[in-house]
């Protein structure tokens, strides 16, 4: 069901993906409204990682388009997405170990604030320190903004990278896996953080863990053999009975 132009940010439409002579994604067409939480789910080999690329600009489909804000983003290189307002997450914990958790946000402040102008001294950026602090306290890590990355535990570590993504203040968040490897505490932690980051803006996710998906997610996408197989509320997700067959009735790994 389409919502109303103003309140979609980001739609994809008849967009597929090809791989030489494998389909990977087939016609998807999906609108994703703004100021809410959209989690991707389906099994494993179902499209959603190829769907997720396309969404952050690290792939362009084979077909269709993909519009930010109304704007036509199909064929934009990647870093165009992070000056439209778009922040990726990574599976893959991608921070700088060696240096603080403080230089590690700052750094990515100072990479947005000065991205036309490389040499420009990190003296003459003022508040960079103040603003890296105010993101540590947004995503919990304000008592550890003197430590090593590399000395955070794991689900610190993933905090740590959400802030540094938060560095270019974006109006959409794509998080994939954020509670990829952590403890059931750490989960915990992570579900909270993600809900009060949507607070301010539109935040897309791809997850496996179901009790994360169904407790914090207005709307859920479930993709099977790189189709869109259904879309809708928690709700009327878990009672489709094509995803009860092919996804929700297999047992968690």
């Amino acid at each position: 069901m389409s919502v109303s132009g103003t309140s979609v940010i980001l739609r994809t439409t008849e967009v597929s993906k090809s791989f030489g002579k494998f389909l990977a994604l087939n016609s998807i067409t999906a609108e994703f409204e703004r100021g809410v939480i959209t989690s991707i789910i389906g099994p494993n080999g179902a499209g959603k990682s190829t769907y997720f690329n396309l969404l952050s600009g690290a792939f362009a489909p084979s077909r269709g388009r993909v519009e930010f804000e109304g704007r036509d983003v199909t064929h934009l290189p990647q870093h165009k997405f992070a000056h439209l307002g778009i922040a990726k997450s990574f599976q893959i914990t991608n921070i700088f170990p060696q240096l603080t958790v403080r230089e590690n946000v700052r750094v990515g402040l100072q990479a947005f604030v000065s991205r036309y102008d490389i040499w420009r001294p990190r003296a003459s950026l003022p508040g960079l320190v103040e603003r890296a602090d105010a993101l540590l306290a947004m995503v919990g890590l304000q008592d550890r903004r003197e430590r090593r990355a590399c000395d955070l535990a794991h689900g610190e570590q993933r905090a740590l990278e959400i802030g540094m993504a938060l560095a270019a203040n974006p109006k959409l968040l794509l998080l994939d896996e954020p509670t990829a490897g952590m403890s059931p505490e750490e989960t915990r932690v992570m579900m909270d953080l993600i809900v009060k980051l949507a607070g301010e803006r539109t935040v897309i996710l791809v997850e496996h863990k179901m009790k994360l998906v169904m407790g914090i997610s207005q709307r859920v996408m479930v993709l099977h053999h790189g189709e869109l197989l259904a879309q809708g509320t928690p709700a009327e997700v878990r009672h489709n009975d094509q995803v009860k067959r092919v996804y929700l009735g297999q047992r968690e790994h």
